[in-house]
């Protein structure tokens, strides 16, 4: 697997992109996901076979992160 991407490849903000020997594309979030994501199933990596789905991957993983923040901001006792 390289650790770089062609330079044609479309970049996914605050993401890594990875595009292994294979053509198969690998995204790795640049900074951690707030815990609470974390312990609501969020991934930090996802892969997928094209651009597109890769694409769809992360945006899935930053969905499901705001939402987990969210639904804790909601529950939090107010002191």
């Amino acid at each position: 697997m390289h650790n770089n991407t062609p330079a044609s490849t479309p970049a996914i903000p605050g993401w890594r992109l990875i595009v292994s020997d294979t053509g198969r594309y690998w995204a790795i979030r640049n900074r951690a996901f707030p815990r609470v994501a974390l312990r609501a199933g969020v991934e930090p990596a996802v892969d997928a076979d094209t651009f597109e789905e890769v694409q769809a991957a992360v945006a899935e993983q930053e969905d499901k992160a705001r939402t987990a923040v969210a639904a804790a901001e909601t529950t939090e006792p107010v002191s």
